[in-house]
This record gives structure tokens, C-alpha cells and sequence, in this order.
């Protein structure tokens, strides 16, 4: 093959910046002459010995793991690969049947989970890239969520949307309409790369360094029209923050492009590049750390894709719990996956210190809520409430009709389960926050309320000990009603110790556990993300939930006494020893233990 190009094309200043981050990423594939090319011969990902399939000459392998030594989920992807179903789609629809183990796992390369024991019955979830839908995409989901499903959307911590309680027969209906809105849940769920978050202020913050949206929106197309872009040894997650108002929580991501300036003067032209933090992995306690690399926009795509393709080759698909990115790069070094990230591209990457780079803008942690103004002169965004992400249909379509009446028929997804809604001149800001009050929707929630973020729960989830949403529902709201804190508080409630809901980054943290057969939470306290980052500290290993309001509005009460002028909740637990926090929340038992 002859060898192409990819930067003397690309730098012709012929494409659009989001053409250049995909060409970017396809000839960096094309160079390769990358051989993982989906299915072959008998339904193997590739017929070459040394990336995965049969070894006609010796035993067989994938991925150069011996099959008899893969993981069950890993033998599954080596007999076929799970993305040509849809024969077993039609035949579980028509039959109104619910799918065994292999085929359980297989459903969630399409986005479906089968929720059993906790409902009989499936979720779907969504790709939304940057959290970006249409007004006419959502009043088609609230369409199919309440034909098929419990007549609600639930948008997720990756700045996506569920649809939730819809029987076996209708999956294939569902897949149907999802695809007739434009959208798709292909690889939403299992072994794949999750759905792409992006700063969701991009293009409308007047703090932003870059619109980060053509590069989520490119990595989406490459991911989608590349197979071997799925079925990796788990799952995995990246992030875009444009460097603005609002953070994306890219250091809670495996991949996380963070747009940094560099001055003049420095071993770089000056300008905006992207630093990379690698292994965020926060239900393990990892934020993501920066690698030491700096790229410029246009290797976006082709970088995310390379390291993508590495972490597939050498991840382990031999130990589920240690099949993460964080394993691979703890195996071996940072160096080493940069080398075997940098041989499958047409570019020299750029390795410079940290310290090159301007500082991060300031984050503003409540300007995801209320109305703001943008860089546009004349119009805002307005930052609305959704408590724990529920979204019931009806309020769907008045969301949808007040950003076609007053916006610009958008809605913007966020990583804290609330929604934004840009383009609002001026002159309708009034009108559309009192439309969207009459929806039963508020701009400005109480300070704990409005920063809940809990994942799906007991209600809907096999591996959940506790119900999530309706307890941090009831926790949120009786906090706000008691203490008018004047700090943002975020309370994330997860409902086991997959931390879905990220309870090691909240300023409260609780994790469902069962404590003598009832429902109770492991709390946390003092997390935090971007400029406050923290891991939580244990306070409790359990607590029975009938004891969790009590703790939490006695140690709030502390807070709302002693704390200094401005001292934000975070502050506060930080110059506090955990015994001393313990004895705050009078939780007899606990009072004296802990350091």
C-alpha cells in the first residue's frame, strides 16, 4: 500500500475543523494498515494470530490471550462478534423472551440491559455526544418511553438518556425508533467506549479556550464506523473539556482532553493545544493524571483512537476486575503505552511539561443552574433542575416546546443530571422561566438538591443495595428545607460499589450497602472534582438508612455553626479529623473511633 499523506492533505486548510479531527483519526487508521477489521472467515474479530482469532499453527489466541484462558465475556466476543445480533433480536421480540447470560451480555453492544432480578423488564441506553439533543430527538424519546416504556426518561452521569421498563417484545421496535430520530444506542453499553461528554457550555462561554463540540462529535463518527473501536477488555470512557466556566469531569475518564493555552515564549508556538490525563477510574479511587502530552485540536481524534487501539491489543481479557486502562498503564508505565499509542500514528506527539500551560480557568460549580448570560450579545442560558435526573414525558415536551418558543431548539445534557437550555434572548427570559415552572420545572433548586446526583438504583438495577433516587430524593430535600446553605453541597448517592453515581467525588458520598438484611449507606465525606479534587473520606463503613438523615443534618448543622465566612462544605470537612466530623453527626457508636 502506499503510503498516505494524512498531514500534507489535512494541512491544505482545505476541511472544517471537525473534518480534520475525523481524517485526522482515518488516516492514522489507514496507515496502520490496521487488520482488526470485524468479523472473518468463521465470525472471529481478525483472522491475525497476533491481534485475536484462530492461530491455525499453534493453539488459538485472542488478542495473544490463549482462548482457554479468556474470561466467559471474552470467549463470547471470540466466537462472534456481538454486533451482528440482530436475527436474535428479532427472534427474543417475536417471542416475547427474556435472553440467557451470553445473550444478557451480548444485547448491551445495542444499548439494551435486561434488569432482572430488579425489573423484568429492559433499559436502553442512548448515545448523545457532548449531551447535545434536538427538541424533536427528545419529543420522540418521550414518544417511545411512553408508547413502550414507565413514561419517563432518566438522564444519566455521563450526560446521557435512558429509557427505561419496556418489555421484551418491544425491543427491537424501540432499536427501530431510536434510529428513525437519528440517533443510536450502539455500544452504549458492555465493553465499549461509553457516550463522549463534552463542557456543556461549548460554543455559548465567553471563559472558553475552544468549542470543544466538533471533537466529540467526530470521535462519535469514528467510533461508530470503525468496528474494532468495540468489544475492548472493558468498558471505557472519554471526556472534552473546552477549559471554560463549566468542567466536564475529565479527570473521572480514561481519556480526558483538557484544552490548555500556552503563552509566548515557550518550546511550543503559542496558542490552544489539549493536555491528556489517562486513568481516571474514581469507583477505584484514580482520578486521571496528565501523561505529559500536548496535541493541537486536529490530533484529537487520531490520538483518542490509537490509545483506544493499544488498550484493545494488551488490556487483560483474562480478569474482569482488572481489565481496565488503569491496569494496562499500572503494568506497564506511562512511557510504554505513549511509545505503542505514538507507532499507530502519522505524527510526532508533542511531549512538554504541565507547567508550560496557563492556569485552568476558575470553575463555577452552580453555573450549570439559573440563568446565565452568554458571550452572544442579547441572549442566556438557562440551567434547570432535574432532581436525580427523572424526567417524566410530559415535562420532556414542555422542555422541548420552550426551547423551540424562546431558544433555539437545543437541549444540553450535563454529568449532574440537570439540563441547559440555550439561546434565549433577553426579552424572553421571563416567559420561558415561567414556563418552565408552570412544567413543574425550577432554574434555581435548593443548594443540596440541585448538585444530587444517584445512579439507577435498586429499583432498576441487579448489583444495587439500596434505592438510590428515591433516598437521595428525601435526603436532599429535607436537608435544603432545614439549612439554607449558601455554598453549593453535592450529594451523590450510588447503590453499590461500581460507583456509578462517582460517591468517592461528592462533597457527601454514599454507597448502598445491606447491614443485617436492610438497606444502609457507607458515608463519605469532603470529594471533589477539577480544582477541588479530593477523594472522600470514610466516615462511616455503614449506617442503616433510618440513621443516615439524622448524621447528615447534625454534622450540617456543625457546618452552618462554624464554619468561616465563605467556607464551603469541602473546606470545612478537610480541617476537621474524621473523628471530630464523626462526633459532629452523634452517632454514638462511632464517636470515638477514627483518627
Amino acid at each position: 500500500m502506499a503510503e498516505v499523506q494524512a498531514p500534507e492533505i489535512i494541512a491544505s486548510g482545505e476541511f472544517l475543523s471537525e473534518q480534520k479531527a475525523y481524517l485526522q483519526g482515518f488516516f492514522a487508521a489507514v496507515a496502520q494498515n490496521y487488520p482488526y477489521v470485524g468479523q472473518v472467515g468463521s465470525g472471529q474479530f481478525s483472522a491475525d494470530p497476533n491481534l485475536g482469532g484462530p492461530n491455525l499453527a499453534d493453539a488459538p489466541t485472542f488478542f495473544n490471550t490463549p482462548v482457554e484462558d479468556l474470561c466467559a465475556e471474552e470467549r463470547w466476543k471470540y466466537e462472534s462478534n456481538p454486533l451482528d445480533l440482530w436475527d436474535e433480536l428479532l427472534e427474543h421480540a417475536a417471542e416475547d423472551k427474556v435472553p440467557n447470560a451470553e445473550l444478557r451480555y451480548r444485547f448491551k453492544f445495542h444499548g439494551l440491559f435486561h434488569v432482572a432480578p430488579a425489573q423484568d423488564s429492559f433499559m436502553m441506553r442512548l448515545r448523545a455526544p457532548g449531551g447535545i439533543v434536538s427538541t424533536d430527538q427528545l419529543r420522540g424519546l418521550a414518544d417511545i418511553a411512553e408508547q413502550f416504556g414507565c413514561g419517563r426518561l432518566d438522564i444519566t452521569t455521563r450526560a446521557g438518556i435512558q429509557i427505561r421498563e419496556f418489555a421484551p417484545r418491544s425491543i427491537v421496535d424501540v432499536l427501530n425508533a431510536v434510529r428513525a430520530l437519528g440517533m443510536t444506542s450502539q455500544g452504549a453499553g458492555a465493553d465499549n467506549i461509553r457516550n463522549i461528554t463534552a463542557s456543556p457550555l461549548a460554543g455559548i462561554d465567553a471563559a472558553e479556550l475552544i468549542d470543544v463540540r466538533p471533537y466529540a462529535n467526530a470521535l462519535q463518527s469514528y467510533i461508530l464506523n470503525s468496528r474494532d473501536m468495540f468489544g475492548l477488555p472493558r468498558k471505557f470512557n472519554i471526556a472534552f473539556d473546552g477549559g471554560g466556566t463549566i468542567s466536564t469531569l475529565a479527570d473521572t475518564n480514561d481519556i480526558g482532553f483538557l484544552a490548555v493555552r500556552i503563552a509566548e515564549g515557550k518550546s511550543v508556538p503559542s496558542g490552544v493545544y489539549f493536555r491528556v490525563l489517562l486513568c481516571g477510574i474514581t469507583g477505584h479511587r484514580q482520578f486521571a493524571s496528565d501523561c505529559g502530552l500536548l496535541l493541537r485540536p486536529d490530533q484529537l481524534v487520531a490520538v483518542a483512537a490509537a490509545m483506544v487501539r493499544v488498550f484493545a491489543e494488551h488490556g487483560d481479557r483474562t480478569d474482569r476486575k482488572k481489565a481496565r486502562l488503569k491496569y494496562l498503564i499500572d503494568k506497564w508505565g506511562t512511557g510504554r503505552f505513549l511509545e505503542e499509542t505514538e507507532r499507530k500514528l502519522t505524527f510526532p506527539i508533542v511531549r512538554i511539561s504541565a507547567q508550560e500551560s496557563e492556569a485552568r480557568n476558575a470553575i463555577d460549580r452552580t453555573a450549570h443552574l439559573g440563568i446565565h448570560a452568554q458571550p452572544q450579545v442579547g441572549l442566556h442560558y438557562i440551567g434547570v433542575v432535574v432532581p436525580v435526573g427523572w424526567l417524566p414525558v410530559g415535562q420532556a415536551r414542555a422542555l422541548a416546546d420552550v426551547a423551540d418558543r424562546y431558544g433555539s431548539g437545543e437541549i444540553r445534557l450535563t454529568v449532574w443530571q440537570n439540563l441547559l437550555l440555550p439561546n434565549i434572548t433577553t426579552q424572553n427570559l421571563d416567559a420561558a422561566r415561567e414556563a418552565l415552572r408552570n412544567a413543574g420545572l425550577e432554574v434555581e433548586g435548593g443548594r443540596v438538591l440541585s448538585g444530587t446526583v444517584a445512579c439507577t438504583g435498586s429499583r432498576g438495577c441487579r448489583f444495587a443495595a439500596t434505592d438510590t433516587k428515591g433516598h437521595a430524593l428525601e435526603l436532599a430535600t429535607s436537608l435544603d428545607a432545614t439549612f439554607p446553605v449558601l455554598q453549593p453541597i453535592n450529594l451523590h448517592v450510588t447503590g453499590c460499589s461500581h460507583s456509578c453515581a462517582q460517591h468517592y467525588i461528592g462533597d457527601i458520598g454514599l454507597m448502598g450497602v445491606k447491614i443485617g438484611g436492610e438497606p444502609g449507606y457507607q458515608v463519605s465525606v469532603g470529594g471533589g472534582a477539577d480544582n477541588d479534587q479530593a477523594l472522600a473520606r470514610e466516615l462511616f463503613p455503614g449506617l442503616p438508612y433510618k440513621e443516615v438523615q439524622s448524621a447528615l443534618h447534625n454534622i450540617m448543622k456543625q457546618y452552618m455553626e462554624q464554619a468561616v465566612q465563605g467556607e464551603s462544605f469541602l473546606e470545612f470537612c478537610g480541617r476537621h479529623t474524621i473523628r471530630e466530623l464523626r462526633g459532629f453527626c452523634k452517632v454514638e457508636r462511632f464517636s470515638e473511633v477514627g483518627a
